[in-house]
């Protein structure tokens, strides 16, 4: 068992050794039955003894036997629940402190099959296959161990088909760690390709990318197909003929055969064949369970190292004596950055974003925009070099104390499946109706609210289904709510169309008002009034100043003007 399930295993130990002392008792109380139906023939045969003896050995062995297994699978079940739990509850704690950034580096789909799909798949390992595992090779062992008391050579005889199983069963099992890799990377593909599809469903319909959309989709579960039915073809063969091996019929036919041959030779009596009729093959069960849990045991195995690898991710690290900012000004210096530790997204990034000023970033696509203003909210820390807010390093400023500083709003906007009211109210989830609806009439969206069936109590994705651009206005509301005094902009209006751009740009008027911006420009004649403009040019300040000073200048930033105003002029 590996270090990884090992440790997740760890809260139900003491539940699980408990289930597996009760299905030892279990399993040989399910012996019980045969030996004393082995001994009434035996009485019934001319033999001595009392048949009604081994009739309430028989009952007792059975009545032991449900009540230890019931007992045995509620605690298992228990555990289960329990492990569920709180491996869910580890998650989403530990998601909550990893960098915001870690987020947008990886598919809704791959998350929720670690947190989700995973940590079910881990549900017949706790719930089943310890109590399957331990049955499987209990039972085998006492049946074993009496049949060599009655007869060891008719016993070996039945033993032979077992390295013909296993020889099968290896062969089988061959390469299937990899075909395993490559069926939870294709499973992980139609995750992510469902819940893309999913979220973006009224997007891709709006723009005619319905089928386009659907076709992605399409694809993964083809893929998928034929990857399966590839390998569970190639499987097929080999498990039918294994499976054939250790089949009833076959253990029922060796041990009539055997014993026939004992008999007619003189080895074994008549009544001492009936123990090897009822258990020999009763032996297949318990084999092939043997096989199906080590099975499931890879499979939980690889869950949880996924589960694990969730959890090891790096938490943001948190100082243990936090800083306070004096005030809303933001400084950049020697700010250097990459993802990967190799290739530089951002170099010496020297810049001062004073108190109640607009700063815009342009540039080309790739330029470094979005992750230069990831990093003013700590998406993620620096490579080199600081960055400040009022005189405090944001790597010394508490998560939450940073996040009622620092306000976003991003163009790629999620909403939660609750009411509108939640949603707005997601900045401070204490205020009241009167806050939520102010900031809701500040963000333009409170008339197109009360609209709705259940008004501020209609829920996103049931009873309300918005635009894009009404989305972004939520958003702001959210950002109007938190009243935070530094506000990250990244793009709100790109996709949005030109009624509510307008509608956007109104709502962000009134936000913005006395606080310092950093805002990411899609459209440049939105950022004209700003009071600097920073040109991106592969991760570095390629220019610097107004909108009049660069384009007097004659450089990138006029270059990008001229361009914007053509395509506006189209």
């Amino acid at each position: 068992m590996s270090s990884d399930l090992g440790t997740l295993l760890r809260p139900v130990r003491t539940p699980l050794v408990i289930a597996g002392a009760l299905q030892v008792v279990s399993a040989l109380a399910g012996l019980v039955p045969f030996l004393a139906i082995a001994e009434l023939g035996r009485i019934l045969l001319g033999g001595s003894g009392d048949p009604w003896s081994a009739v309430i050995w028989a009952i007792g062995g059975l009545l032991t036997r449900l009540i230890t297994i019931a007992v045995a699978n509620a605690v298992t079940h228990i555990a289960d629940a329990e492990l569920q739990h709180d491996i869910r509850t580890r998650i989403a704690r530990h998601l909550a402190r990893v960098p915001l950034g870690w987020f947008t580096e990886r598919s809704s789909g791959e998350i929720k099959k670690a947190a989700q799909d995973d940590v079910g798949a881990m549900h017949h390992l706790v719930g089943h296959a310890v109590n399957d595992l331990v049955a499987a090779v209990v039972t085998p062992i006492a049946a074993l161990g009496y049949l060599f008391w009655v007869d060891w050579r008719l016993t070996l005889l039945i033993l032979a088909v077992l390295p013909l199983f296993l020889g099968s069963y290896a062969v089988l099992m061959r390469g299937y760690p990899e075909k395993m890799t490559q069926y939870t990377a294709a499973l992980t593909r139609i995750n992510t390709a469902v819940v893309e599809f999913v979220q973006g469903i009224a997007v891709v319909k709006t723009f005619g990318q319905a089928r386009k959309a659907h076709g992605r989709f399409r694809t993964a579960a083809d893929d998928f197909a034929v990857f399966f039915g590839a390998w569970a073809t190639s499987m097929t063969r080999v498990e039918a003929f294994a499976s054939a091996l250790i089949s009833p019929a076959v253990m029922l036919l060796v041990s009539l055969g055997g014993g026939v041959w004992f008999v007619s030779a003189g080895w074994l009596a008549p009544a001492d064949v009936l123990p090897f009729v009822l258990l020999g093959v009763g032996l297949t069960g318990p084999v092939l369970a043997l096989g199906f849990g080590a099975n499931s045991l890879r499979q939980a195995r690889a869950a949880a190292e996924r589960v694990a690898g969730l959890l090891a991710v790096e938490p943001l690290p948190v100082s243990a004596r936090p800083a306070a900012p004096a005030d809303n000004r933001i400084v950049f210096a020697g700010v250097g950055f990459s993802y990967d530790g190799r290739v530089d997204v951002l170099t010496d990034i020297d810049v001062v974003l004073e108190p109640g000023t607009v700063t815009a970033l342009v540039g080309p696509s790739g330029s470094g925009k979005s992750t230069l203003a990831a990093l003013v909210p700590r998406f993620f820390d620096v490579t080199s070099g600081t960055i400040t807010v009022g005189g405090a390093d944001v790597r010394d400023i508490a998560p939450a104390d940073l996040y009622r500083q620092v306000g976003f709003v991003f163009q790629d906007v999620r909403l939660l499946r609750a009411s509108l009211h939640d949603n707005i109210a997601l900045a401070r989830p204490g205020a009241g109706a009167d806050e939520v609806i102010a900031a809701a009439t500040a963000a333009r969206i409170h008339d197109r609210i009360l609209e709705l069936p259940d008004g501020y109590d209609t829920v996103v994705g049931e009873g309300a289904h918005l635009s894009g651009g009404e989305a972004q206005r939520v958003s702001i509301a959210r950002a109007v709510l938190a009243d935070a005094p530094i506000l990250v902009l990244d793009e709100a209006t790109a996709f949005a169309d030109p009624e509510s751009e307008a509608a956007i740009q109104d709502a962000l008027s009134g936000l913005i008002a006395g606080r310092t911006l950093l805002v990411i420009a899609h459209r440049l004649h939105t950022i004209a009034g700003a009071d600097q403009i920073l040109v991106l040019d592969g991760g570095r300040i390629a220019e610097q100043g107004t909108h009049e000073t660069l384009l007097a200048a004659g450089g990138r930033y006029a270059s990008l003007w001229n361009a914007s105003s053509m395509e506006v002029a189209r």
